[in-house]
């Protein structure tokens, strides 16, 4: 039966591709570096099915001078994407304060919490920043 289908498929046309795409192209590199460039990890764009891996990215960096050179600029334009990122998480207050509900309802109350996780967002961005541009 599974050499039916193999036969029956060798006429028609080309199977659909199974897996994460391998193969360079300028339309997936502008893709890749426009993430990159959008605040994006390499992480999280290659947990995307339609990239490909970080395994094969890398291979690309050190085969393909322009892919590389275009990376590096994308890089450079998320660590400027991360300071715009920054500076609004600094200046949004949203949720810093919470109501409180209750038989005493004294008014608001201070969300600590969400204040340390802005101040945590923020410190992750900047050791980073000091990471990709030191001299910056």
């Amino acid at each position: 039966m599974a050499k039916e289908k193999a036969v029956k498929n060798l006429g028609g046309a080309p199977p659909e591709p199974i897996g994460r795409p391998t193969d360079y192209s300028p339309e997936l590199a502008d893709i890749i570096c426009e993430r990159l460039a959008d605040g994006e990890s390499m992480r999280s764009v290659c947990r995307d099915t339609t990239t490909p891996s970080m395994t094969t990215i890398f291979r690309w960096l050190r085969e393909k001078e322009d892919f590389r050179k275009q990376y590096e600029i994308a890089v450079n334009e998320r660590t400027e994407a991360m300071a715009e990122d920054i500076v609004d998480i600094a200046d949004n207050a949203t949720n810093d304060w919470m109501e409180r509900n209750g038989d005493d309802n004294e008014g608001y109350q201070l969300n600590g919490e969400n204040i340390q996780r802005s101040r945590l967002r923020v410190d992750v961005r900047k050791w980073h920043m000091s990471k990709m541009k030191p001299k910056k």
